[in-house]
């Protein structure tokens, strides 16, 4: 059995990404798949770091540990073979609620860990991911005038960098602009994407954190 971790992205309730995101939850569950859903317009957004510990799991035994909350959030990711992340672009990127859980979530220590020198361990490789980013701009302009920022910096600075593979990227352009029926054949398209996704093999080189030998310099 798949296990699918969606967070929508948005701290504003029924929203457009709220219909692509249950479309793709209603499918890939359907199909099999065991889908959890973090909700940024009704659960609780995780505070910004305060501290440098808020950046990473507890080291050593005299670490102050993780905030149960925040915890719960690593513990999902960590549980999690596939990732389907929703959020609007906003100001050319995405919201401060989808980054604070970013921030919050994706810690040295549980996605990656530094060795000596420059290099570093990606600690979610065999994980996947799939990026649903809707937008009121046009695609040209968001390639031209934005460079994409948004998916470059998830797809690259976030989830390459701790080793998932990001197994498609999807662009709902001009949203604002969008007659109903184009809106209804992109959330159709969704519940084609998560049952796709619910089918998809987990790799074997997935690992958990219960599997892997804690090291002081995470």
């Amino acid at each position: 059995m798949t296990r699918i971790l969606v967070v929508i992205g948005t701290p504003l309730a029924d929203s457009l990404n709220h219909a692509l995101a249950h479309a793709y939850i209603d499918a890939a569950r359907t199909a099999g798949a065991q889908v959890d859903v973090v909700d940024l317009a009704r659960d609780a957004i995780p505070e910004h770091p305060a501290v440098r510990q808020d950046l990473r799991v507890p080291r050593t035994d005299d670490d102050p540990t993780l905030d149960a909350a925040i915890a719960a959030h690593v513990a999902r990711i960590d549980a999690a073979d596939h990732l389907a992340l929703f959020f609007p672009q906003w100001w050319g990127t995405y919201p401060a609620a989808f980054k604070s859980w970013i921030d919050r979530a994706i810690l040295s220590g549980s996605a990656f860990r530094y060795k000596d020198g420059r290099g570093w361990a990606k600690l979610l490789t065999g994980r996947t991911a799939r990026i649903v980013m809707t937008m009121d701009s046009p695609r040209w302009w968001n390639w031209w005038m934005y460079r994409d920022a948004a998916v470059r910096a998830l797809k690259v600075a976030t989830l390459w960098y701790v080793g998932v593979t990001t197994v498609g990227v999807e662009r709902i352009p001009e949203v604002r602009h969008a007659s109903p029926a184009r809106l209804e054949r992109s959330v159709a398209s969704m519940a084609r994407l998560g049952k796709a996704d619910a089918l998809r093999t987990p790799s074997p080189s997935i690992t958990r954190a219960a599997d892997r030998v804690p090291a002081a310099s995470a």
